[in-house]
């Protein structure tokens, strides 16, 4: 059996036609026909039931068919990896991660990588779907939330737990404080994320938790936008403490919440079954020393 034949199998299943499938591998019609044939004599049994013009696949055909797809997924991993051990110069790099962590985790870091490795191709997209478009295999790595459910396909690994800050202008009352109950943000301005965004789905369910109701939130999509409207006073926001404490900002404090202290785990997923090329292993290993970086610039520890 070779895989030529595979494909050549492959592409009459695809098209249901021996004709058309001839035209799109560039052969003969009498040369598809002769290589089906090999392949029938071999296995012992027919691959395509003929009536008339129409050709159906038989039990054997469906069977060689499913395993035909391994065969070539196998085979195109092989042709990766092999490519890939000459450099990562050339390689491209699909990311998903949840919105609003670009201005955290990515900026420095993409601009740091452009910097050593121009050629590599690197995309980032937000979306609030990084764990479905890794599974499908749309993105080829995501950082996004520890999944509550894990597919056998998806590998995580961990990078830290997010503790969530109450952020405020630093001339307000409550900037005074280390730390406020939850419950004191029913009586505060504030200013939110999208009802779809991760961050307000997690603060919304302490609120529930607690049985209260934000004042009316003013709602922005941007993280820029977030904070400009804290730093002019015109409300208070809940954001990441890691990302308070790298900003910098003089003008926002960010106060600790207690009962409850809102968290989350961020990690990275993969597919264990595609493969992982040296771009994606470079990525993975520069994200965890920045990461790194970021704890022991701010003097905090997380995870």
């Amino acid at each position: 059996m070779e895989l030529r034949q595979l494909e050549y199998f492959a592409a009459i299943c695809k098209e249901m036609h021996f004709s058309r499938a001839a035209e799109n591998l560039c052969t003969t019609q009498s040369n598809l026909s002769q290589q089906i044939k090999f392949l029938e004599n071999e296995i012992g049994l027919p691959l395509f039931d003929r009536i008339g013009k129409r050709i159906t696949l038989t039990d054997a055909g469906r069977i060689l068919l499913e395993q035909s797809r391994y065969i070539f997924e196998h085979v195109d991993y092989a042709k990766k990896a092999i490519a890939d051990l000459k450099t990562i110069e050339g390689g491209k790099l699909d990311i998903g991660i949840l919105p609003g962590d670009g201005e955290l985790l990515f900026d420095a870091l993409l601009i740091d990588l452009h910097k050593t490795y121009p050629q590599l191709s690197l995309s980032v997209t937000e979306t609030m779907d990084v764990y479905e478009q890794v599974l499908n295999g749309t993105r080829d790595l995501g950082v996004t939330t520890v999944p509550q459910k894990v597919d056998d396909r998806i590998a995580v690994v961990s990078l830290f737990d997010e503790e969530f800050s109450l952020a405020i202008r630093s001339d307000h009352p409550l900037a005074k404080s280390k730390a406020v109950p939850f419950e004191q943000l029913q009586h505060l301005k504030m200013v939110m994320f999208g009802s779809d965004h991760q961050i307000t789905k997690i603060i919304q369910a302490c609120c529930q938790e607690q049985g209260i109701v934000m004042n009316n939130p003013i709602v922005t999509s941007t993280l820029s936008t977030l904070l400009t409207l804290v730093h002019q006073g015109i409300g208070a926001t809940i954001l990441p403490r890691m990302l308070l404490d790298y900003i910098k900002d003089e003008n926002i404090t960010a106060v600790t919440l207690l009962n409850p202290t809102p968290t989350q785990g961020i990690c990275i997923i993969y597919r264990v079954d595609k493969f992982m090329g040296q771009a994606a292993k470079l990525f993975i290993k520069e994200l965890q020393a920045f990461i790194q970086r970021v704890k022991d610039q701010t003097g905090r520890s997380w995870g």
